[in-house]
């Protein structure tokens, strides 16, 4: 079963994430992925993650499916207009990549090119949209396709965003644009997650709870300043502060699996963002009981 057959039949499901590289040097990203191929049902490839530039993610994304692996192609609006979101979107189809996950992106001054002239002709909801129309053979004027693809659509939602009922109502209106599946932003708040889900569940659409790898307690701390929408608890921080350098890996994955089985009720699956620790993937769902 693909990603969106286990989702319609209630598995929960797990995801991964591969960042590419900056350059060339693909395949030890390909081998990590291979060594937890079995455990994990897609990774996600992240768009240029930060608006760093780095290797393509629709190249990626297709030498996973010639591994034999389920890739969820990430595409920004950020660096491309409405001709090269259409064109990559086909050619995604045409690389054998069914699953999308739809973001706006990060603005390029956040990134390693900050002179970079940011594009944003289209948002995340209008993506969508025109996504959804190519898969009623359809372009963004109304021009017919000659062949149509078929995705599985997804976007993100920060449930740890106040006030809630403002992401829900992106959560509804990404919805009502195609979205079939959501990822969420860093979950450390168990009870902001419950409170968010009890509300999202009405939507009837499968959420994935973001879990991001703490590397430290100034990484935790540099989150809660400037991730809307992330909030790491003291008692976390004060965790991470008191491991030695070595140790931090070990607590890192403590939290991790205690927040995954505390969202194995309230959601559809989890979304591992490792941040480079990829190595400690295996870790934490061992940890969890996976």
């Amino acid at each position: 079963m693909n990603l969106e057959e286990k989702l319609k039949n209630g598995k929960f499901v797990i995801t991964s994430e591969i960042g590419p590289p900056k350059g060339t040097n693909i395949m030890p990203h390909i081998e990590e992925a291979e060594h937890i191929k079995d455990k994990v049902d897609a990774f996600n490839v992240t768009d240029l993650q930060s608006s760093v530039m780095r290797l393509g993610s629709l190249a990626t994304s297709h030498l996973l499916v010639e591994k034999g692996m389920e890739p969820v192609f990430q595409i920004t609006c950020r660096d491309r207009n409405r001709l090269a979101l259409q064109s990559d979107l086909l050619s995604a189809y045409v690389l054998g990549i069914r699953n999308i996950l739809i973001l706006t992106g990060d603005h390029t001054v956040l990134g390693d090119h900050p002179q970079a002239k940011p594009v944003f002709d289209l948002d995340s909801i209008s993506l969508l949209k025109v996504a959804s129309d190519l898969m009623k053979g359809k372009d963004m004027v109304g021009n017919d396709l000659d062949g149509i693809p078929a995705f599985f659509l997804g976007a993100v939602v920060s449930p740890g965003y106040e006030p809630q009922e403002l992401q829900l109502l992106k959560m509804e209106r990404k919805i009502e644009a195609g979205a079939r599946f959501f990822q969420t932003q860093a979950v450390y708040d168990l009870d902001a997650f419950e409170k968010f889900m009890k509300q999202a569940s009405n939507f009837g659409v499968p959420v994935l709870g973001g879990i991001v790898l703490l590397k430290s307690a100034a990484m935790a701390k540099f989150m809660n300043e400037n991730v809307a929408g992330v909030s790491v608890p003291e008692r976390y921080i004060n965790m991470m502060a008191s491991a030695d350098k070595k140790d931090r890996p070990k607590v890192s994955v403590q939290i991790a699996s205690e927040l995954i089985k505390g969202m194995k009720g309230l959601c559809s699956g989890i979304h591992i963002m490792p941040l480079g620790w990829e190595r400690y993937v295996p870790d934490v769902l061992e940890a969890s009981g996976f």
